[in-house]
């Protein structure tokens, strides 16, 4: 069995050595040779290199050490034991690949095909993968203030730590958010539109409680506008998702969503920048094998 390795930019060294005294694999630094690619990292490593892992279409397998890591909870990696207790099973045959769906961004020119269902996506639109759940609104700047905080800090809550002042600054504005291509929609003031592919982003926030890895949707979650004081009652409640309770969320499952807004506002995917509105959300069906427990 050979495997390359991908590391992300926090503190791998410990992780790393373990898997590698106990993972019995040989190791090669050509991905491109490699029967299977082990992760050290977290949401922001996977995102950057979902490109390649699609192309190379061989087993991936997560070891938890980012600040976030809600793509290794979402197929039942807690942490890098349970990584080396997965990889030790595939490694000995244990067939424990499930193959899943990713999140497509198309930015600039817009199809409606996804990437492996079709060879004819514009030359001129822009796709990114994402493995979580991409968003535009008030979770860009929180992402964008916790991104900055030091990593032992992101890594014990930075998310919510900085969910707060971002609070008192965000004001609403206007989106279109057009679910299946349905024309009618209107431009509302908007807090929060989240495409889903996983149900948790910003280290355990369940954004979407519903999404599944594997069932060829996206599920959109809509935060309407609502004063400071509702706001911040409401946060905690997404934790467990119960905010699903609230009038002024809105949720649905789509097989694609396109955002518009009055001027172009970042988007950011996984806990990365992506691109700027206009965009719009696909699914790219059953395109990444990953390993996961029994």
């Amino acid at each position: 069995m050979r495997a390359a390795v991908i590391l992300g930019p926090g503190s791998v060294s410990k992780p790393l050595a373990a898997f590698q005294r106990a993972a019995h694999a040989e190791w090669t630094s050509l991905i491109e040779q490699a029967d299977a690619v082990v992760i050290f990292g977290g949401d922001g490593t996977i995102h950057r290199n979902l490109p390649t892992l699609v192309d190379l279409g061989v087993p991936v397998m997560v070891v938890p050490c980012g600040s976030g890591n809600d793509f290794a909870r979402s197929i039942g990696l807690q942490g890098p034991h349970d990584s080396l207790s997965a990889w030790q099973k595939f490694a000995s045959g244990g067939g424990n690949v499930r193959t899943i769906d990713l999140g497509v961004i198309h930015s600039s020119s817009i199809t409606s095909e996804t990437p492996r269902e079709s060879s004819a996506v514009d030359p001129n639109s822009h796709l990114h993968y994402f493995c979580c759940s991409g968003s535009v609104g008030l979770d860009v700047e929180i992402v964008r203030r916790a991104n900055k905080l030091p990593s032992w800090v992101r890594s014990r809550g930075g998310y919510g730590l900085s969910a707060p002042g971002e609070f008192f600054r965000f004001q609403p504005f206007p989106m279109k958010i057009s679910p299946n291509g349905n024309s009618g929609e209107q431009f509302r003031p908007t807090l929060l539109a989240a495409v889903a592919n996983a149900p948790t982003y910003g280290g355990g926030v369940k954004i979407a409680p519903q999404a599944k890895l594997d069932d060829g949707k996206l599920d959109l979650c809509v935060v309407r506008a609502m004063g400071k004081f509702k706001l911040f009652c409401w946060f905690p409640t997404a934790y467990f998702g119960r905010h699903l309770l609230s009038k002024n969320v809105e949720y649905r499952q789509t097989d694609r969503v396109s955002i518009e807004t009055d001027v172009p506002v970042d988007v950011y995917a996984d806990g990365e920048y992506v691109c700027k509105t206009p965009v719009e959300f696909n699914v790219a069906r059953q395109v990444l094998q990953v390993i996961v427990p029994e």
